[in-house]
């Protein structure tokens, strides 16, 4: 026995080599690299084996967007192997259910794509949770001015990888066959009203054949309404505060929204529904002119490859403006520790330069933050350029509910339409009806101080 009370024991020199080999086996298989069989496994810096992380990632069923996503994740998961990630789909008009019910019950996504429109309701109901600022810096000087529509109560809660915005889509051919030059779209509001009436074609029967502008206020025209033709006649979407709409602060809102509804009840140069609806009228050859968004490029090369078509700015009035609008990466309030670590990464890695590039050539969408925007080889294209030039004069209205605010501006022009209500009526009862929805967002907003 020592002094500190323990029995001594000197092993033997036959012990003492068997316990050396055993020390040196482990050594080599603590420091083997991990077999093909389990070669999902990450080393850690102390040697460690971990499994990597598995986030999952939503968005809806666009094709071009799903097929791009799967690429993505292949680079991704290469720069980080760590990291796994698993993409789900839903179709659209299931996309909101789907988060309803599934993201309190914490069975959602770690990373999820959703539409600018949606983010105050999202927020409201607590699905999201603010990004992270040392993540994510410099946000408002990196992306054009709208993206501050992803910013509530002091914070960003997402990020777009691209931005869709609105242009003048117009059928060369069909200028040259009424006597237009095909190499002079209109600039102003006045010379699309003009140009339009020599563009339309009707039959024996007063019907229409090829429409000079295709009309479909449920498709982009809310938003041109909105974003462009507003501003654009002089006036204002909200407060500063987004408490308040200010279309009939002025006449401005009203003289916007008469401009547009006259395409169909004045000028007769559209109507709605004309081959089931405006995209596909012009990529059939029915329309003439059509405001659409950057995001069209793609399913016109898909769809119809020998139309001759080419692209300008919104024709103006007394300034320039057109409307904002993308589809944001965001992360759900329940995603902590590792998960939020590997869902921050690959955010980072959605808005990074190469992503937004690759966005562009497959997707259509144009790039969301200005260094990738403003490069030559996206600002001489004829066909990109004329929405990158507008960018800056863009605006991103603030929707409350995207859906039941384009429900209401569409019944507000049916009004006119078919019930033959006064447009200064019906324009009136619109902007009651859109500011109830926000008294009744910010109510709630304000009982939560």
């Amino acid at each position: 026995m020592t002094e500190s009370g323990y029995f001594s024991f000197r092993p033997s020199k036959t012990l003492r080599f068997l316990v050396a080999g055993i020390l040196l086996l482990s050594i080599t298989a603590c420091s083997a690299k991990p077999s093909e069989e389990s070669g999902s496994a990450a080393v850690t810096a102390s040697g460690d084996q971990t499994e990597p992380i598995t986030i999952e990632y939503w968005q809806y069923e666009f094709p071009a967007k799903v097929e791009l996503i799967n690429t993505l994740i292949q680079e991704f998961e290469t720069e980080h192997p760590n990291i796994k990630v698993k993409q789900t789909n839903f179709p659209y008009d299931q996309y909101n259910q789907k988060v309803a019910t599934l993201v309190p019950a914490g069975k959602g996504p770690d990373v999820i794509n959703l539409y600018y429109g949606w983010l105050p309701k999202y927020v409201q109901s607590g699905y999201l949770q603010p990004l992270p600022e040392s993540s994510f810096p410099g946000i408002a000087e990196a992306f054009f001015p709208f993206v501050d529509t992803a910013k509530l109560n002091g914070s960003y809660y997402a990020l777009p990888t691209g931005v869709r915005t609105l242009g003048l889509f117009y059928n060369k051919d069909l200028f040259t066959k009424a006597g237009l030059d095909p190499d002079k779209p209109p600039t102003t509001w006045g010379e699309l009203v003009s140009d339009a009436k020599v563009l339309t074609e009707t039959d024996k029967n007063g019907q229409l054949v090829t429409e000079g502008f295709a009309w479909e206020p449920g498709s982009q025209l809310h938003h041109w309404f909105r974003d462009g033709l507003l501003y654009q006649a002089g006036g204002k979407d909200t407060s500063e505060d987004r408490r308040k709409i200010l279309w009939n602060d002025t006449p401005a809102g009203l003289e916007a929204f008469k401009y547009l509804v006259d395409f169909a009840t004045v000028h007769k140069v559209g109507i709605n529904g004309f081959y089931t609806d405006d995209a596909n009228a012009f990529k059939t050859g029915h329309a003439a002119i059509n405001v659409d968004g950057s995001y069209r490029l793609g399913s016109i090369k898909k769809d119809a490859p020998d139309l001759n078509f080419a692209v300008a700015p919104l024709p103006g009035y007394k300034g320039k403006s057109t409307q904002a609008s993308f589809w944001a990466n965001a992360i759900p309030a329940n995603v902590t520790g590792e998960k939020l670590e590997a869902a921050t990464t690959f955010l980072q890695f959605l808005i990074s330069k190469g992503v937004q590039e690759q966005w562009v050539e497959k997707v259509g969408e144009l790039p969301a933050q200005k260094e990738v925007a403003l490069q030559d080889k996206y600002v001489n294209d004829p066909l990109l350029g004329p929405f990158i030039s507008q960018l800056n004069d863009a605006n991103a209205h603030f929707f409350i509910d995207e859906t039941q605010e384009r429900t209401l501006f569409v019944n507000a022009v049916d009004e006119v339409l078919l019930n033959h209500v006064p447009e200064e009526q019906a324009f009136n009862d619109l902007v009651t009806k859109t500011q109830k929805l926000y008294d009744d967002y910010w109510a709630k907003q304000d009982k939560k101080k």
